[in-house]
């Protein structure tokens, strides 16, 4: 390395701040990237594609942790795949979110005593744009502030014309195929809001209700009835029968015949249905086909009428009885109420604990309820999204996912997709005078006097194009050529069936267009993406869900805020493993801002000392550290690929964290001081040896900042670029395999080096010796360990000094034995004078009172067979290792005395 390169480092390294301030840099930072076109894909380009689209978040709210999650992940692959050479798009996008988006602007509107309807569809539309325009913005924003290299010239949002237009046709074309009709089933309903949800939007949680037994039939104990329970009382007024199992004898004599019911007085039938079971209860249940979905699959087999007896908004009607009108929870207890009067209420259970479906967006339970509603006809799409995974077009990581892909492709119901919303894609469909029904594509008119379905499509079936829509289809786009499909989802488990499926379903249908199928290769299978990375849920560092409901959401900015973006992207990679929850807190941030702190102070002391990238020397120039830094640099770089290439990126940040802070930190920078005190121009051979660790030094640095990039981007980017000089690490090339043999001989004798070195300061440790305090030693062995070159290294590290007047004379007051790999080293030490031993037998006995008082309650509880009968296995076995550890420190504590005896006797 020249002079004139060593000098450029140090000033570079006087040009860096002091310490490390995320907040100082990281916006600036951010926005010189987004300035330079760096993340902005060219369909034009000739380099391989390699493209993401960003899942969708709600236009409605701000990025939780579980979104930081993902993008850490989703910038990681591309920042990478960019380094080496990808045409890279990462599209970003925001979802219209129907059913939260209009639940926000009604509730403005309230505030002021207004509905909707005060407004109109077309002018409470408008008020729902201009919140979006007002409020959308603060997601982009923390994008930002995490560091997503989208590319925001494609940003999309699942409203706008290009998206509408797809929704429209893809609508027609499943219509025309017949995939999408009509028709009255049952539907998750929600009262507040008046429309039915999907089932994502539906949250079970145990509640305390009341189990009522209830008699049907005869209140003569010698003529007809059943008993049967029910924790919803008043969907008794919509019961159409009562079903029994077919081989029960207990009801034999009722089938066929009918049952008196108490409130209606009606006579309705009783079946006979394989569904009941005959050991739960009273093994009589009754139906209500219109109010529950076991229900409606009897009503369906038996042919029973399905009277709907409540209306949107929750109440009672139709039913002929005093209850209309009734809101359903009010209705439950006058029910109750009027059979108890009557003597039908056999028998009551309180508080009885059960699971009901809320709505996620209003907090209510949600409503079992028959509805007439539009519906995707899935059988086909649902097979075709199936085989993808089964030939191998798509494959989900881990492979452990694929059978719950399997069990609900395989097993999917038909898709309610019409909700009963103003904001959202209207659905295509308009009725004309005559009751003519006629879907209409988006460059086609509704004939004069059609009035147009008043519903709007489920919000999952425009997000269920995002990959193929964003790109522009239904035309043919640059960007559909180049990047579609898209190389890799990622995203939870816990939505692999609601969206996931959806996408594949949409994107098996749309395959042969000629939009999408333009530029590939005929006959290609077009699937939405190559791969499919499922990553767990995230948690906090007690294991619980992050919720804002249970008041343990937090916000990433919290984070990032306190420890920087970079601090709190590696926590969150670090701890990303396939298929697994990841449970992370503060204390696990914290450590991650220590690890960039060390990476700062570690590159700032190199680039003082002179370390620059260049040209490495041949092998037989450099030191065995050079070498050995070197060979685990290449092996680490193998590693973090293999695992980033199998989205293993806990291991690859693993690998990468215990390198750069064990390895170069707390080894190779020690040892490269060395190299560096000894040049001081006394001999050339010392000089060009710094040199050499310089330049060796400053390319393991060069290279570890370009493999950390992806995931510690801003960091990484100020000391890269004080590094090398260059323009920037997000266009940098990742690093690439030197294809240069392991020198094993060096890894061994750095490797003997540090056991040794660490053994004498264990030594040094426990005789109370401070780092400042140097103590003569002889080493013996050490040339027959073939650790003569290290001994400059060993003696500085271990701060030991050559024995003043010569060997001969040396006196050791201690001796400390190594095993090394081939032999033994034998320390020799002289440290009189330099341990008080009256000081040091004081603290030595402290140290072995505390260790034979945790030897005895160990072993006490040992002993103690109540204990032991009832302690669980891994308390014993903690137990024991404690003991373990008590008796290894009494013994060694005991050595140790008997030293200092020897010495003070001498």
């Amino acid at each position: 390395m020249t002079s004139a390169a060593s000098e450029n480092s140090r000033n570079r390294a006087d040009a860096l701040p002091k310490s490390w301030n995320p907040g100082e840099v990281e916006g600036e930072l951010y926005e010189r990237w987004v300035a330079a076109g760096y993340f902005t894909a060219d369909p034009a380009s000739a380099g391989e594609p390699y493209s993401i689209v960003l899942p969708p978040p709600n236009v409605t709210g701000n990025l939780h942790m579980g979104h930081a999650f993902d993008h850490t992940l989703m910038d990681l692959l591309t920042r990478r795949k960019r380094m080496q050479g990808y045409e890279v798009l990462w599209l970003p996008g925001m979802d219209h979110a129907g059913i939260a988006t209009q639940n926000i602007v009604e509730k403005q509107l309230a505030v002021d005593g207004k509905t909707k309807e005060d407004f109109g569809r077309e002018l409470f539309i408008d008020k729902v744009w201009d919140w979006k325009r007002e409020s959308g913005g603060s997601i982009q924003g923390q994008m930002r502030r995490l560091g997503d290299g989208v590319d925001w010239g494609r940003d999309r949002f699942t409203m706008d014309d290009g998206l509408s237009r797809a929704v429209q046709t893809i609508f027609k074309r499943l219509f025309d195929a017949g995939l999408i009709y009509r028709a009255e089933r049952l539907v998750n309903w929600s009262p507040g809001l008046r429309t039915a949800i999907s089932d994502i939007e539906v949250k079970y949680e145990d509640v305390e209700g009341e189990l009522v037994s209830l008699r049907y039939g005869s209140l003569n104990d010698d003529e007809p009835h059943v008993i049967v329970a029910t924790t919803r009382v008043e969907t008794m007024l919509g019961d159409t029968a009562v079903a029994v199992h077919p081989d029960d004898e207990r009801y034999r004599s009722l089938l066929g015949g009918t049952l008196y019911h108490p409130i209606t007085g009606r006579q309705i039938p009783v079946v006979a249905d394989d569904y009941v079971d005959p050991e739960f209860g009273s093994g009589a249940v009754k139906i209500t086909p219109a109010h529950d979905p076991n229900d409606f699959e009897i009503g369906l087999r038996h042919d029973l009428p399905m009277p709907t007896i409540m209306d949107e908004t929750g109440r009672i009607t139709g039913t002929g009885t005093e209850f209309d009108g009734m809101d359903r929870f009010e209705a439950r207890v006058m029910v109750r109420e009027r059979l108890a009067r009557e003597g039908r209420v056999v028998a009551e259970k309180r508080p009885y604990v059960h699971s009901v479906g809320h709505s996620e967006r209003s907090g209510e339970p949600i409503e079992p309820r028959l509805s007439m509603q539009w519906w995707v006809k899935v059988e086909s799409l649902a097979k075709a999204a199936g085989d993808a995974v089964r030939n191998g077009d798509t494959v989900i990581h881990p492979a452990s996912q694929e059978p719950r892909w399997f069990a609900w492709v395989d097993d999917m119901h038909d898709w309610c997709i019409s909700r009963q919303l103003w904001w959202g894609h209207r659905i295509p469909i308009w009725y004309g005078p005559e009751g003519e029904v006629v879907c209409v594509g988006p460059d086609e008119q509704a004939p004069e006097g059609y009035v147009q379905d008043p519903d709007v499509l489920d919000t999952w079936f425009s997000s269920g194009l995002w990959p193929f829509s964003t790109m522009g289809w239904p035309d043919a786009t640059p960007e559909l050529a180049k990047f579609y499909p898209t190389s890799v989802l990622v995203t939870g488990y816990d939505i692999l069936f609601f969206w996931v499926a959806r996408m594949m379903m949409f994107g098996m249908f749309v395959s042969g267009d000629p939009a999408i199928a333009a530029g590939k290769q005929p006959g290609s299978v077009q699937v939405p993406f190559r791969d499919v990375f499922l990553h767990g849920l995230i948690r906090d560092e007690f294991g619980r869900k992050y919720s804002k409901s249970k008041g343990i959401g937090i916000d990433p900015l919290t984070w990032i805020d306190e420890f920087g973006a970079d601090a709190t992207r590696f926590t969150l990679a670090r701890g990303a493993q396939p298929g697994s929850d990841l449970s992370v807190g503060p204390p696990h941030v914290q450590a991650s801002r220590n690890f960039v702190t060390k990476l700062f102070n570690a590159t700032k002391f190199a680039l003082m000392n002179g370390a620059a990238p260049g040209e490495i020397p041949v092998r037989d120039a450099l030191t065995d550290a050079d070498r050995w830094i070197l060979d685990r640099l290449e092996t680490v770089r193998a590693e973090v690929d293999s695992a980033f290439d199998r989205y293993e990126f806990g291991k690859g940040c693993e690998a990468l964290y215990h390198f750069a802070w064990d390895e170069l930190c707390d080894w190779y920078l020690e040892l490269a001081k060395v190299q560096f005190a000894g040049a001081d121009g006394s001999t050339a051979e010392s000089d060009e040896r710094a040199a050499h660790t310089r330049v060796v030094l400053g390319s393991v640095l060069d290279a570890l900042l370009r493999m950390l990039h992806p995931v510690m981007p801003f960091v990484t980017e100020t000391l890269w670029r004080a590094v090398t000089g260059g323009e920037s690490v997000v266009i940098a090339q990742w690093p690439q395999a030197t294809g240069i043999a392991t020198d094993a001989a060096a890894a061994r004798r750095i490797d003997d080096a540090q056991k040794l070195i660490t053994e004498i300061r264990r030594f040094r440790s426990d005789q109370g010796l401070t780092d400042k305090q140097k103590v003569a030693a002889r080493l013996v062995g050490i040339e027959t360990a073939d650790l003569t070159g290290l001994r400059a290294e060993i003696a500085a590290l271990a701060r030991l000094t050559e024995p003043s007047g010569g060997s001969g004379d040396f006196s050791a007051t201690a001796a400390v034995e190594v095993r090394l790999s081939a032999t033994t080293v034998t320390v020799e030490l002289d440290t009189s004078g330099a341990v008080d031993l009256v000081a040091e037998r004081r603290r030595l006995e402290k140290d072995l009172a505390a260790a034979r008082k945790e030897l005895d309650s160990t072993t006490a509880k040992l002993g103690n067979e109540a204990f032991l009968a009832k302690a669980p296995d891994e308390v014993v076995a903690k137990i024991r290792t404690r003991r373990e550890v008590a008796e290894s420190e009494v013994a060694r504590i005991g050595a140790r005395l008997e030293e200092i005896d020897k010495s003070a006797a001498k």
